[in-house]
């Protein structure tokens, strides 16, 4: 990495300056997905081993943020979308950005094996592992499929929360893994149509870029047909029921709508409504998740007075 293209402006980093390199807003969808996955398992869990475990992948999943700005800040300095982080706009010198990735990434990875298992913090250590070195260093600049293999580290969160509470692995949690795993595609790609032009302009191999925007529209629809089946067949889980169900059926449903609409467009039509379409679809892809995982947890608690399943 070059840090030439980083501002050599120097500032006083604020507590926000630091706190923007952990990416809350990534880490907020990392921190429910795997609290779910940690309330809907079968076996309870105490609640303060249950705090220290979600805090450890709250920490985990910032560690990783921290690390991916200070690998890509070169590339973050030349997108619209990024110039303003931390690090490009000087705020937060690269080298603070590394030290604090790699020390909460020890941090959260001894403490979580110390309050639950040892699973869940090799799993925790893979997915900061594959986001920052697998998808950062490697993926995201050497193949367009880089969101399609890199959107794994997302998807470990609710595996870790499972187990936490379980100490293993099930077909639950491994569907909870590849509803995300399989949404991650679709929603990047649909944000890359419309700010197109910044991944060019840092070099970066997005589908969009290396076989253009109908072949991108393409996948699109293919990764969300691929979506449906995984999305719905996790309602006929121990996890799921007629409530999940009928979330996932309305949803997908919705998203695959936005996928088709997608899929029809033609670069004359995005021009002319600028991205209208596209824009829609990528913010409907932000509620697809939490509404699928807040009825996962709906579940949950509707089992616990006897209603819930099927």
């Amino acid at each position: 990495m070059s840090d030439l293209s980083v501002s050599e402006a120097t500032y006083e980093a604020s507590m926000g300056d630091y706190f923007a390199l952990l990416k809350p807003r990534v880490m907020s969808l990392v921190v429910f997905t795997a609290l779910v996955g940690l309330l809907v398992a079968p076996v309870p869990v105490h609640p303060f081993i249950g705090f220290v475990a979600i805090l450890c992948v709250a920490v985990g999943a910032g560690a990783s943020g921290a690390l991916n700005m200070w690998w890509d800040a070169d590339i973050d300095a030349k997108m619209k979308r990024t110039v303003g982080r931390p690090i490009p706009s000087g705020r937060v010198q690269p080298g603070e950005a590394l030290g604090i990735g790699l020390a909460l990434s020890g941090f959260a990875i001894v403490l979580l094996a110390l309050a639950a298992n040892f699973l869940a913090a090799f799993l925790l250590a893979f997915t900061i592992l594959f986001y920052a070195v697998i998808y950062s260093m490697w993926l995201k600049r050497a193949t367009p499929q880089n969101i399609v293999i890199g959107g794994a580290a997302g998807a470990f969160p609710p595996m870790i929360g499972w187990a936490v509470a379980t100490g293993g692995v099930s077909v639950e949690s491994v569907l909870m893994f590849a509803l995300i795993f399989m949404w991650t595609p679709p929603h990047f790609w649909a944000l890359a149509l419309f700010v197109k032009s910044d991944y060019g302009d840092a070099g970066i191999p997005m589908l969009t870029e290396t076989h253009g925007r109908d072949t991108t529209r393409n996948y699109i629809l293919v990764y969300t047909l691929l979506l449906v089946p995984v999305a719905v067949g996790l309602g006929f889980t121990s996890i799921g029921g007629l409530f999940y169900t009928t979330v996932a059926v309305l949803m997908n449903a919705w998203f695959l709508k936005g996928a088709y609409d997608i899929w029809r467009r033609t670069d004359v039509d995005c021009d002319a409504d600028k991205h209208r379409v596209e824009i829609k679809v990528f913010k409907i892809s932000l509620y697809y998740l939490f509404a699928h995982f807040g009825a996962l947890l709906v579940e949950a608690v509707l089992r616990l007075y006897g209603i819930g399943g099927w």
